[in-house]
Formats: C-alpha cells, structure tokens, sequence
C-alpha cells in the first residue's frame, strides 16, 4: 500500500524559487498538487511553457498535474508596466520596482479555493528570507491565512519552507537539472531570458553569490 502523504498546493511558476520550493517538497515527503494562476501578464507565455518543462523533471508520483486557475488583471491593472511592456523594471532597478499590487492576495485567495475544493489546508508559497513586499511578511501571512479559513470554511496553513535562506544558499543546495529549464524575466524574447531586466540581473547575481555556472541562454 502507498504511503499516505500530507497533501499541499504549491503556487509555482517557472521561476528558480519554484524550481527549488518542487525539490524541498518531494524531498520532504508531501503530495503536491502545482498551482498556476495567469493574469494575463507579458512573460506568461513563456513562463508557462518553462513551468512545463520544469515539471516534467521531477520523476515523483507525489507530483500531480498543473492546475492552471486564469484570474485576468487588465481591468484592474490598467497600463501597468507589467501589461504595457513600458517602463519595465530595468536591471539597475530596485528590488521593490517589480511589485506587482496585491499579488500574493490573487494568489492565495485562488490556492484556498483550490484546497477547499479538493479538501487540503496547506499551501506553499516560495518566499525568500530576502522578500521587501508587505504581502510576503510573516504576520500579514498568518493573518490573511486566518481570512481565508473563514472564507473557505477550512483551515487554512501557509508554509513558506524557503524563508530561512537566500536564492544564493538555495541555489547551493538544490540540484542542477530543474534549474537549467527555469524561467525568470519580465520582458523575454520569445523564450528566452531578455537578460536585461530586473529579474535577469537578479537571477545573474543569484548565480554569482552561489558560485556556480549560470546555465541561462539571454538573448543579449
């Protein structure tokens, strides 16, 4: 008989945190059902189609199929750079010129439904010690997971198993494979890495600090 495992529902993207947050799960013994949730932001097509491929590394029965949840931002976004394409965060910019308003709120409120639907209470977020937003803080975390007991009916848990340490430690601990098909721009060229954006300097320093090979292909 299989052993039963706790199940979670893991908001991921194709991003390297997410990659990292898939092996702590399936290394730490949890039933993972993957959550995607499209805004209708520029990088999605390509980060959908890494996320894919990123999924088909992990050789797990305890990873499920993507649920992929379409929560459309325009009407509330408006020109915002992240629909527009203007003024995108460049690679000099500060961390906090990629927030992207009430994010994790979108994501979270979609991952509760998820859980309730399917009888879960735990959600996985791949947040970094290192996060700047409100929406990623400890206390705003345990506060909005009581909210969303009470909406859903169910309780609620957020675990957030990445917040001890740096993308630099974790990209340390992880391994290689998963990282090579990870995704993380905000303004690719079809895709691949812009290599000129916030998230591609971030994702270039991240390397650096771990003193590994950064095996990212960027179109400049």
């Amino acid at each position: 008989m299989r052993e039963r495992r706790t199940p979670v529902c893991a908001l991921v993207s194709g991003g390297l945190d997410s990659a990292i947050m898939l092996q702590w799960l399936v290394v730490s013994g949890w039933d993972i059902v993957p959550l995607y949730c499209q805004f209708g932001l520029r990088w999605e097509t390509a980060e959908l189609f890494w996320l894919k491929r990123l999924l088909r590394t992990f050789i797990s029965p305890s990873l499920h199929a993507l649920h992929v949840v379409e929560l459309p931002l325009q009407s509330l976004y408006g020109a915002h750079w992240s629909l527009s394409g203007r003024r995108v965060p460049a690679a000099k910019s500060p961390d906090r010129a990629v927030y992207l308003p009430g994010r994790n709120v979108f994501l979270l409120t979609a991952a509760s439904i998820t859980c309730a639907k399917r009888r879960f209470s735990t959600i996985a977020l791949g947040i970094l010690r290192s996060n700047p937003f409100g929406d990623a803080s400890p206390s705003f975390l345990t506060r909005f997971a009581n909210c969303l007991s009470q909406a859903v009916d169910r309780p609620i848990r957020i675990l957030t198993p990445l917040r001890g340490r740096t993308k630099s430690q974790w990209l340390r601990w992880a391994a290689p494979e998963p990282l090579r098909v990870t995704f993380s721009c905000l303004q690719p060229r079809g895709r691949h890495h812009c290599g000129r954006c916030n998230k591609c300097a971030e994702r270039q320093r991240a390397f650096r600090a771990a003193r590994l090979v950064d095996p990212t292909v960027y179109a400049t």
